[in-house]
Formats: structure tokens, C-alpha cells, sequence
């Protein structure tokens, strides 16, 4: 369930959304942890959404993605992070609700592209966006081949 104001879900929209670890603790604070969730999510592609950004930070993650084809938004985040969930011993993995944000404007859309690229190196993980693996930064700034199909 998403945080917020009422938002407007039809295909093709791109949406901001953010969804922590439960009581942000580093649930995805290990490189096994935060490859498996990058393997399930590019998993989750067959819901048809467009991947535009994200990183998978320690405690929480961030993802710029269209409103899926084939069902709401909301279904296929509850699916990724069940799918996630079950790979985990932990009793509770994730905070049950989600911010979303519609971003509805070019201006907009590069803001949120710039935050997820900085936010590893705000938080003092890396001195520079590409030095973190869990992120699309790689995928914008180079051709090369990458675990999430990128939309650009």
C-alpha cells in the first residue's frame, strides 16, 4: 500500500517509489543479499513495467519504473518483495507500505534519475555513483551489459 497523496495509476506512467527494510535495519546489507534482490527483480519483468532507475540500497530501496501493462503497480511490488521475502530467514523483511511519487514532467523525471544515482555516495557507501553495483548508474553511463534491462 502506497504513502501519500492519491495518486493516478494508468499504463505507462512513471512513478518514484521507495520501500524500506522492516524498522530499516541493513536486511540487504550484504552483496549476496543485494544480488539476489537485483536477480528477482529483473524477474519481476514479466509484469511488462520499464525499468528507467534504481538502487538497492543497506536498508531500503529506491526504483523509477512505468505503471505495469498487465496489473497495478501496487501487485508488482507486493510480488517482488514476497518473492524477496522468501529467499530471507528474517520473520519480517520489509515495511509493509511504499512512498510513490507520479512524476509527471522531463524536469521531474531527471531529478529522480540524479537522486538515485547520488544516493549511495549521500550515504558514504562510495565516493562516486559508479563504484556501487546495485544501482542503473552503470547501465545509463556505459553500453555495457547489465543485470536489469534498463528503459532510456
Amino acid at each position: 500500500m502506497s504513502l501519500g497523496l492519491n495518486r493516478y495509476h494508468q499504463t505507462g506512467d512513471l512513478h518514484f517509489i521507495t520501500f524500506s527494510c522492516f524498522r530499516k535495519r541493513n536486511i540487504l546489507g550484504t552483496y549476496e543479499a543485494r544480488d539476489r534482490f537485483v536477480e528477482i527483480f529483473e524477474q519481476t519483468r514479466k509484469y511488462l513495467f520499464h525499468i528507467n532507475g534504481y538502487v538497492v540500497m543497506p536498508n531500503h530501496v529506491h526504483i523509477l519504473v512505468s505503471e505495469p501493462k498487465s496489473a497495478p503497480l501496487s501487485l508488482a511490488i507486493q510480488i517482488l518483495k514476497q518473492r524477496f521475502s522468501r529467499t530471507r530467514t528474517e520473520d519480517y523483511v520489509w515495511e509493509t507500505r511504499y512512498y510513490d511519487f507520479n512524476v509527471r514532467t522531463e524536469p521531474k523525471r531527471i531529478e529522480k534519475l540524479r537522486y538515485i544515482r547520488r544516493n549511495p555516495v549521500t550515504r558514504g557507501l562510495v565516493t562516486e555513483p559508479g563504484h556501487w553495483q546495485w544501482s542503473s548508474f552503470n547501465a545509463h553511463a556505459t553500453n555495457d551489459a547489465h543485470p536489469i534491462l534498463i528503459t532510456r
